[in-house]
């Protein structure tokens, strides 16, 4: 019986001993492989570090503002009897907008043209008796300012009624009507929005340090986002002489002809003004720019010759950039031209990682992009 058990667990040993050096075959054999395992390449677009010329430029944001623009307002009070302008209409100088009632002051001034005659005929009767002494001086001198008073005061009358017929001041395109027929108005309401179209300014201020490039006559572009396919061209027309003591800016102000009335006053634009010569420099795509709280950086895609074959890698570069044009930036520092670097898959990408090139499936970057949907 000791026989029989002492065989067993012999057998036991020997098949428990068997399977554990099979399984320490096994795991050594994964860990050969593992260390061994060389992962594929992740496939990446790119594009070469170019040299290029840029038209240098200072960029700022800025608003519209009309050449005239004004809310025509009447002068003093009175009742609306006649409103002679549609809504969004163009007008000229000097056009009827509005009449107020001037029954009274047209009654008053009937009155004041019968003293302003009866002063006149005086006036002419003693001027006649004063060529034969008839009367003094005195009494001329007298009727003669009873004439000039009849006369103002008839001026007057007038003034009050050309006050309450309300003129457009210049050409320009008209608002939306804020009164009606009959409405009581007081001195100052607001009856409709003049602007004058053409010419439109564009006010934007620089910082201080561009004082000395800037000058009168510089071309602006500016584009807006109510138009995105279209930018708009004008001149420096004005520099402020004096700065903002508290942001250190200067403000500028541009003239565009605005033939076409695209541009409005309050509108938000984008502006660049472009200084005159070029400047070169290193341009990538935006893309290839990985930004961090610690700076930018790109992915450099470099030749590894290891045991005879030639991989592609991929190491890390931290830049500086400049400023941007289309889907390009400009690199300050931290490249070279020739440098290739990664422009799309970059954050699947560590120091060291080996990378294939696949250019056709990426979009091709642009200095004057045109998206269909922006």
């Amino acid at each position: 019986m000791k026989r029989k058990i002492i065989t067993g667990l012999i057998i036991v040993v020997v098949v428990g001993g068997v399977l554990g050096f099979v399984k320490t075959l096994q795991i050594r054999a994964l860990i050969a492989a593992g260390a061994a395992f060389v992962p594929p390449p992740e496939t990446v677009a790119t594009a070469v570090v170019r040299e290029e010329k840029w038209q240098d430029t200072l960029a700022a944001v800025g608003s519209v503002a009309a050449a005239q623009g004004v809310v025509v307002a009447p002068e003093v009070s009175g009742t609306v009897t006649e409103i002679a302008f549609e809504s969004g209409a163009a007008v000229s100088k000097g056009d009827l907008l509005l009449r107020l009632d001037t029954s009274s002051e047209a009654a008053q001034l009937r009155a004041a043209e019968a003293q302003a005659e009866l002063a006149r005929l005086n006036a002419e009767r003693n001027r006649k008796l004063r060529q034969d002494n008839t009367v003094s001086q005195s009494e001329l001198d007298a009727t003669e300012a009873l004439l000039k008073q009849a006369q103002a005061n008839a001026d007057a009358i007038r003034a009050v009624i050309e006050k309450k017929t309300i003129r457009a001041p210049f050409n320009g395109k008209l608002g939306i009507r804020l009164v009606n027929l009959g409405e009581q108005l007081t001195a100052g309401k607001g009856i409709v929005s003049l602007q004058s179209l053409s010419p439109m300014f564009v006010d934007f201020s620089l910082p201080e340090q561009e004082f000395s490039r800037l000058q009168p006559g510089l071309t602006v572009r500016v584009a807006s986002d109510a138009y995105p396919d279209q930018a708009f061209i004008g001149e420096i027309a004005a520099i402020n002489p004096d700065l903002d003591s508290t942001l250190r800016t200067i403000r500028v102000r541009a003239k565009f002809e605005n033939t076409n009335e695209l541009l409005r006053a309050g509108m938000f634009v984008r502006v660049k003004a472009e200084l005159p010569g070029d400047q070169l420099v290193l341009a990538i795509p935006s893309t290839a720019i990985l930004s961090a709280p610690y700076g930018d950086s790109v992915f450099v895609v470099e030749p590894q010759v290891a045991k005879g074959v030639t991989n592609l890698v991929v190491e890390q570069k931290f830049i500086r950039t400049g400023r941007t044009k289309g889907d390009f930036v400009s690199v300050e520092s931290g490249l070279k031209p020739g440098d290739r670097v990664v422009t799309a898959g970059i954050f699947k990408l560590r120091k060291g990682m080996r990378v294939t090139e696949n250019n056709t499936l990426t979009p091709t970057p642009s200095q004057t992009p045109t998206p269909p949907n922006s």
